[in-house]
Parts: structure tokens; sequence; C-alpha cells
């Protein structure tokens, strides 16, 4: 039982049709185009940066020592490498599928986007003097978002969230044991463990907080 917070029901409203709570659904029409569109601006944005060497893509990355607002979340759809790219978007299409499913086009690129943000902030408070960027943080909140939607109540949705959680937590770990030994080094460049937690840590959180928003459609 939760007291409802003092708020006009316009703006409970407004929040159900913006965030990705327990009451949106999803309609046909935009049924898996929102991880179809994240895929695409990470592609393009790598072939602008590597292919285009267009001269302004540099300052989408996240520099830590010096950054500008924007680089907390543009830096989330560039890429060192094509592996670095690759292995992102792979992970992206797995779980990032599964939020849609879920929960709709708009809570992906919402959960994405949040996600990204708790990254990049991990990274300029625990690792200044980075330059930063990959979609990975903002990919371990997608880990995070779809292990907690399959905890329900069913059997079903509980094999599944057993199955996707094994994997999360072995991954969560190895970045805890990557950030403790001062990060791995892949291809030249430095793992963002600190990054990765951060991401992982805004899912939860934002999956925490939405669930604390009363489901306006349930008391009209």
């Amino acid at each position: 039982m939760y007291r409802r917070p003092h708020c006009p029901t316009f703006v409970l409203a407004a929040l159900e049709d913006s965030l990705p709570s327990r009451s949106i659904k999803k309609t046909a029409s935009s049924a898996g185009t929102g991880v179809f569109l994240l895929l695409v601006v990470n592609l393009a944005l790598f072939a602008a940066d590597k292919l285009l060497r267009l001269p302004w893509l540099p300052a989408l990355y996240l520099h830590s020592q010096n950054p500008r607002w924007w680089q907390f979340i543009t830096a989330a759809f560039c890429h060192h490498s094509w592996d670095h790219l690759s292995s992102n978007l792979f992970m992206l299409y797995t779980f990032g599928k599964i939020v849609e499913e879920e929960e709709g086009s708009g809570a992906v690129w919402f959960t994405y986007i949040v996600c990204a943000l708790g990254a990049s902030v991990a990274s300029f408070f625990f690792d200044r003097g980075s330059v930063s960027l990959g979609a990975s943080g903002a990919v371990f909140g997608l880990f995070a978002v779809a292990v907690l939607l399959k905890l329900k109540f069913s059997f079903q949705k509980l094999v599944e969230g057993l199955v996707l959680g094994q994997f999360v937590v072995k991954q969560v770990l190895q970045e805890v044991k990557g950030a403790q030994a001062g990060g791995l080094v892949i291809a030249g460049a430095r793992v963002g463990h600190v990054a990765h937690l951060g991401g992982a840590l805004m899912g939860v959180l934002l999956v925490l907080a939405l669930t604390r928003i009363p489901d306006v459609k349930a008391e009209r």
C-alpha cells in the first residue's frame, strides 16, 4: 500500500504517457522500431566518424577533464573501433528487444539515454582525465532493466529472469574485478568498467523509481 502523491492528475497522466511505466501498452505500429533506430544511429555515427572522418565527431566524445553538457549523452552513440561497436550492438539488440517487447519502443530509448547518462556521470567523477565513448554503459543498464522486468509472479517470467540474471550477475562481477585491477586494455583502449557499473546501477534505480509512479488509468 502506498499513499498517492499530492500531484495533479494531468501531471501523472503526462508522466504515464512519456515514461516506460507499468501501464504503458505497445502499439503494433511502434513494435520493433526503438531498437532498430538505436542501431541505425550508432552505425551512422560510426560511419561518419571512422569512414567519412568528419572533424566534428570527436566533440561528441565525453572529455571528462573538460566536458560539454551534450557529451554526457552523445558519447553513448560513438565507438572506438568496429569490434567495440559490433559487440555493443549485439548486446543492445539482445537486451534492448526484451525491454522493447515488455514496455515499448519509447521505453527502450528512455532507458538507453538515462543509463547512458548514469554511465557518463560515473566516468566524470571516477575516471577523470579520460575520453569516454561507447554504448556499453547504456547496454549494462538495459541488462539490469531486462532482468528486473522478468521478475514477475509467472513461472515463465521467473525462468527467463533466472537465465538472464545469471548472465548479468557474471558480467557485473567481471566489471568489478576489472575496475579493481585498474581497467583492462583491449585493442589499445582502456575499458570503462566504472561506466559499465554506473549504467547498470542507473538501470536498477530507474526501475525502482518507475514502480513508485501510481497507475493513473487504474485509479480513474
